[in-house]
């Protein structure tokens, strides 16, 4: 008998190790995402005149992608995209379907996953990771069925709604369906100033006490550290840079005078203010600040060897708001910005630091998009097969380049401005635009590898390439549930 109860015992402690090596062996994974931040607006990727530090040395102590992309061109569909590991070709939400108006009282969101959705946050979930999503959601109100808490995320604090994300002195934030008042008086955005007459108390209009970034941020801190004992996955979709253009009067202070400046007074829509390129790059600097805060308490907590940390955007920058992206070079050699299927609206920035396992400073050119990352994160924690339609890039995180494997293509499709298709396959970048206005629209044919601007069309003097891509859109596109949104006729010879 006491053998047998010395056997279960033996039994019942070696599970409970065998648990608690499986929690240490899972790293911790931190996943940060700006909003509309061009390609090269971050300093390791070229950007002269905004100041990156932290971000900067998350390349420097661990890999910066050179070929990396979003799924699409905007905000709502990016997140479905990323969230799901599916393209645009086959995700449930394909553009930016807006529901409800900018008042409180007309707050509705956009149109929500539905239920039973496999996201990130449910396959991690179901290997036993602690999850939280503080930021920017996009997918639906709290009362819907694309309520984070329902979609696979134990925590959310911040943004339902993409249009109340246009003020970052809001009258509230949500955390887990509840909302969370913050110390600002009700701002209209979009209230436009008159030239003529705009005074500096018409510019402080926009200005609140309580900057939404500063809650995030805090809600993240404390996430960390009360689970530093756990396994984590921390979904970070910040709002910065996103217009409107707004930010501590101590962080604009930073880059007044530096620039050359013309006030904005709300004609392109969004908040005025007298300094736009110096607010500008004051937010993106804000934004990497937070990253710092938080690679810093990823180290004081002790976890700094056992959490990856990745950085990426959304899309490309945008064309709006007063932000002068020709002014940042925001998208460096490429053409295009948010809302376009060129590379400057779709090339991204991702770097990802590791310490001990991904090596410092590396570069790579390896080709990869947002709907690769649940496959990647599948194979990190080892969560069993996913279905998705990504490749997971692992391999190229550890260095392990030998059992890397590679796209084919990447397929991208988007419905708004004008209808837009895009393909590439190794050098070789196919672009459709005005598809809705035209069902006969023409491939455009570009080789990356000898004009990144996109700026020569090739496609009459490679039909085989532009036959391959046809018969690319037929596989790949499925009808959508939106009418809006179906805009792709494969049937079309």
């Amino acid at each position: 008998m006491r053998t047998i109860i010395l056997l279960l015992l033996l039994t019942i402690l070696s599970s409970e190790l065998l648990v608690k090596a499986q929690k240490v062996s899972r790293p911790n994974i931190i996943y940060i995402y700006a909003d509309d931040l061009g390609y090269a607006e971050l300093g390791c990727y070229g950007q002269k005149k905004i100041r990156t530090p932290n971000i900067d040395r998350l390349a420097r102590e661990g890999i910066r992608f050179t070929d990396y992309y979003t799924s699409t061109p905007v905000c709502a569909p990016s997140r479905c995209q990323l969230l799901t590991g599916t393209h645009a070709g086959h995700s449930y939400i394909r553009g930016n379907y807006e529901l409800g108006g900018f008042a409180d009282s007309l707050e509705r969101g956009q149109l929500p996953l539905p239920s039973n959705t496999a996201t990130i946050g449910t396959m991690l979930q179901k290997v036993g990771y602690k999850t939280a999503c503080i930021g920017k959601w996009g997918l639906g109100m709290g009362y819907s069925t694309g309520n984070p808490n329902r979609q696979g995320f134990d925590y959310f604090y911040g943004y339902y709604d993409q249009k109340q994300a246009h003020n970052y002195y809001p009258t509230h934030l949500w955390e887990n369906g509840k909302w969370d008042t913050l110390n600002n008086p009700v701002i209209d955005v979009h209230r436009r100033l008159d030239p003529q007459t705009a005074t500096a108390d018409d510019f402080n209009y926009y200005k609140g006490k309580d900057f939404a970034i500063d809650r995030m941020a805090e809600k993240a801190h404390k996430f960390i550290r009360e689970n530093k004992n756990n396994s984590f996955f921390l979904y970070l979709p910040f709002t910065i840079p996103h217009v409107s253009l707004q930010a501590p009067q101590e962080a604009v202070k930073e880059y007044i005078g530096k620039f050359e400046e013309k006030p904005y007074y709300g004609q392109q829509n969004y908040a005025s203010t007298p300094y736009p390129r110096a607010t500008y790059a004051a937010m993106i600097t804000y934004m990497d600040k937070k990253v710092g805060e938080v690679m810093a308490l990823v180290k004081e907590v002790g976890l700094d060897e056992n959490t990856i940390i990745i950085f990426t955007s959304d899309n490309g920058t945008t064309f709006n708001g007063g932000v002068d992206a020709k002014f940042f070079e925001s998208v460096g050699p490429f053409r295009g910005l948010k809302m376009d299927m060129y590379e400057g609206g779709i090339r991204m920035p991702m770097v990802a630091r590791w310490p001990g396992k991904i090596a410092p400073g590396r570069v790579t050119d390896h080709v990869a998009v947002h709907y690769d990352v649940m496959a990647t994160l599948a194979e990190l924690v080892k969560a069993g097969p996913v279905e998705t339609d990504g490749i997971s890039f692992l391999p190229t995180l550890l260095g392990q380049t030998c059992r890397q494997k590679k796209h084919e293509y990447l397929y991208f499709e988007y419905p708004e401005k004008g209808g837009q298709l895009a393909i590439r396959s190794g050098k070789w970048k196919g672009v459709k635009v005005d598809m809705k206005k035209n069902k006969k629209a023409q491939w455009e044919l570009y080789d990356l590898e000898k004009d990144k601007g996109e700026t020569s069309d090739l496609a009459a003097k490679h039909p085989d390439i532009i036959k391959r891509f046809d018969q690319i859109v037929k596989k790949e596109h499925r009808p959508s549930h939106i009418p809006e949104w179906e805009f792709v006729q494969t049937d079309i010879r």
